[in-house]
């Protein structure tokens, strides 16, 4: 199976950090992965709200279908998210929200689909102390577990001025590499 990577950056800031630092891992993937990049910014979905267990019909949207189909036509998803209050962006977090909705509709195999696929994050802080973001690695992990999929980690970097990531050389290195591991399945930390 052909990689495909779905890049979804969400910052509320445009050619920020995190954007700097996940084109600067992206540069590092062979020429035949397929790339896509969406700004959940520009792409923008109502609260969610939770009808899982109502009458209520839950309504479509444009935006909503668009991020579905990228979600499942990738094999590899990329939450760049900055952190924010020790976790992931409100853009991150209301696509993970919608995922809760796909579980149900339009389409109940969304989760089957997404086995086996691998979920990946990168952001950028303004904390030099990593484990500051064990939220949103936590988070992102255990999104992964839940849906049976690979989880490849969390690439870090330092910056909170605009391009200040590009003088933390530790990220700069480790950007080189990260996609080029294989990622295990990831499981919680019960199951293990």
């Amino acid at each position: 199976m052909t990689r495909s990577f779905l890049f979804l950056l969400a910052s509320a800031r445009s050619d920020g950090n995190t954007e700097l630092l996940a084109r600067a891992a992206a540069e590092q993937l062979p020429n035949d992965v397929g790339q896509r990049w969406l700004d959940l910014a520009q792409l923008p979905l109502a609260d969610y709200v939770d009808a899982r267990h109502s009458d209520v019909p839950w309504p479509q949207q444009e935006n909503e279908e668009l991020l579905r189909r990228a979600t499942l036509a990738a094999t590899d998803i990329v939450l760049a998210s900055p952190l924010y209050w020790y976790s992931m962006s409100s853009y991150a977090k209301r696509y993970l929200d919608y995922w809760s909705k796909w579980l149900a509709t339009p389409d109940p195999g969304f989760r089957t689909k997404m086995a086996g696929h691998t979920l990946w994050g990168v952001t950028a802080m303004a904390h030099r102390e990593e484990v500051v973001a064990e939220p949103l690695v936590h988070t992102l992990h255990h999104t992964a577990a839940y849906m049976g999929m690979r989880f490849g980690g969390v690439l870090l970097g330092n910056g909170s001025r605009p391009g200040q990531v590009l003088a933390d050389e530790q990220a700069a290195m480790r950007a080189k590499t990260f996609f080029a591991q294989e990622p295990p399945l990831a499981r919680f930390p019960y199951e293990e």
